[in-house]
């Protein structure tokens, strides 16, 4: 696969095998240069708790509905959703629409290894 970094560089992602690529991330060009993985900003739903018992209640009701979230000290960020937004306002939680990265939790069956730094066979 082709690919365009926000400066330009042009460069082949060409890995032996699929890895889960996060933000943050670097993939090292044969070359020896190091490209940052960044998410790109998407509509998401930010949510907030009167409480840190209650954060987690709103985490379990996510979760139940195995929905991929990030979950932070204070908020959790899940993918737009105007039906979970709706429940998660009855269940008491403060829902605000933001455009931001999202790095999700990679799940209870996620591969664990997944999160890895791969080497480009091929560059530009």
């Amino acid at each position: 696969m082709t690919l365009t970094g926000e400066a330009g560089l042009n460069f082949l992602l060409d890995l032996p095998r699929a890895v889960q690529l996060r933000h943050g991330d670097g993939l090292k060009l044969s070359d020896g240069r190091i490209v940052e993985v960044a998410a790109a900003p998407e509509k998401l739903l930010e949510v907030r708790a009167q409480s840190p018992a209650h954060l987690l209640k709103l985490a379990w009701h996510l979760g139940n509905r195995h929905l991929a979230a990030q979950v932070e000290e204070s908020r959790i960020l899940i993918r737009y959703d105007h039906v979970i937004a709706h429940m998660l306002e009855h269940l008491g939680a403060t829902v605000t629409v933001v455009t931001a990265p999202s790095d999700p939790e990679a799940g209870a069956y996620g591969d664990a290894h997944t999160h890895s730094h791969g080497d480009l066979s091929h560059a530009h």
